[in-house]
């Protein structure tokens, strides 16, 4: 007798998996998953240069092109399989099967929402592994990871329901065109409320979520899907009180919270430096970049070697440090950096030499005071571009010819005598201060 009634249980509990699973396998569900994927990998593909070696950057990319370009793909997708039962005029018939409305939209709506959340991790998953050879630091953030999967599935409940109640046929790509909107606009909105967009724009290169980012993200946006799903096909519709109340009070927390649900991220703050004096030190992202800008300031720190009140560490990505220190160009992926090789050395070393050279100070008036001020420009090009010698001297300022004609002619030692002057001079907005070229 217990076996005969193990084996009924066991047969009502495929039978109950039976249409999950042909709906998993058939239809457009899965390629929707294989959209979601191959729109994901394309666009970042396209932009490989920007994200490999950073997986901040990497994850920024992947969290905007994920909410608009597949949130609204899936939104339509979900859609058209919504409508999928009056088109084939098969709803009073379905209506007459044993099993209960809501359980019906679950069996149809979740296939192309486990789908559309599964196409978004294979393409994750191919993105690590692109960027494993380069990129060091945290590794991708897992919080990202559940907050853009579970918004593909919240956006695939909410389109199916929508195209259970629609009966128009192009309800699918207007609801495309909606979702864009919908997700784009809190981009441009200066208040709290941006925050609630799962597209918001976020410097992750910099930053990372808090702890508790992705669990309030999943109750914000599956509590609204999961309202919309219980109002429209539960027996009881004051159910979907539930998980209102619960996306509501997630939501009003991310208001609340607002930047602070970004932290700067540790991994940015700590310095890897080379050793002797002077030091160079990058943040912990670009530590395999460090021989490489190492040696493009090599030529312009030999020239410094000896100079008094020459720096003594050189630091990336910091605000004026303290004494001593100055602050070197943020290397920027795509742009100074493609796959951890420095593009152009030389230009990076000229950065490192107007960094060196600028002055925080306001502008002033006209007259001999104006003029005094040109003369302190001139001379701060000139004793950069000696440190740093442009690639064409033909391109060189006029102005700055006889300034700097006057430094190269000036004796080794006399010339570091005058530079050890005029870099005490740095943080100083008196051009008296300046000494003359």
């Amino acid at each position: 007798m217990t076996g005969t009634l193990t084996r009924i249980r066991d047969a009502g509990t495929a039978a109950s998996r039976t249409p999950l699973r042909t709906e998993l396998r058939r239809g457009i569900p899965s390629w929707t998953g294989a959209a979601v994927a191959l729109t994901l990998l394309v666009t970042l593909g396209a932009r490989a240069d920007q994200w490999q070696g950073d997986w901040g950057e990497t994850q920024s990319l992947l969290r905007s092109s994920n909410a608009l370009l597949c949130g609204p793909l899936t939104a339509a997708a979900a859609c058209w399989q919504g409508g999928r039962e009056r088109r084939a005029r098969t709803t009073e018939l379905l209506s007459a099967v044993p099993r209960s409305r809501l359980r019906r939209a679950v069996t149809a709506a979740a296939p192309v929402a486990l789908w559309a959340a599964v196409g978004y991790l294979v393409a994750l998953a191919v993105l690590v592994v692109a960027n494993l050879p380069y990129a060091t630091g945290r590794g991708p953030s897992l919080s990202l990871a559940v907050s853009d999967s579970s918004l593909l599935a919240s956006i695939a409940l909410v389109g199916f329901v929508v195209g259970r109640l629609s009966p128009w046929r192009l309800t699918a790509p207007v609801l495309a065109v909606c979702t864009y909107v919908g997700l784009g606009v809190p981009s441009y909105l200066e208040s709290e409320f941006r925050f609630l967009g799962p597209g918001e724009q976020v410097e992750l290169d910099v930053t990372v979520p808090v702890w508790w980012f992705a669990p309030v993200m999943v109750a914000w946006l599956g509590g609204l899907a999961l309202t919309v799903l219980l109002g429209y096909a539960a027996r009881r519709r004051v159910l979907a009180v539930v998980p209102l109340v619960v996306a509501v009070a997630a939501g009003s927390l991310i208001v609340r919270t607002g930047e602070e649900l970004w932290r700067d991220d540790p991994t940015v703050a700590r310095r890897i430096c080379t050793e002797g004096v002077p030091q160079i030190c990058v943040n912990g992202h670009d530590g395999p970049m460090l021989t490489q800008v190492s040696d493009a300031l090599s030529g312009m720190l030999s020239r410094l070697d000896g100079v008094p009140n020459a720096p003594t560490r050189y630091v990336e990505n910091g605000a004026r440090p303290d004494g001593g220190e100055v602050p070197l160009a943020r290397l920027t992926r795509g742009w100074d950096v493609v796959r951890n090789k420095l593009l152009d050395p030389r230009a990076y070393a000229q950065d490192a030499a107007a960094d060196l050279m600028r002055r925080d100070c306001p502008s002033e008036g006209t007259g001999k005071e104006s003029e005094e001020y040109r003369r302190v420009h001139r001379t701060d090009s000139a004793v950069q571009e000696w440190l740093v010698p442009l690639n064409d001297p033909a391109a060189q300022n006029p102005q700055v010819k006889g300034p700097l004609g006057r430094l190269e002619a000036m004796p080794d030692t006399g010339r570091r005598a005058w530079l050890g002057r005029y870099l005490a001079s740095r943080e100083s907005c008196d051009p008296a201060e300046v000494p003359t070229l």
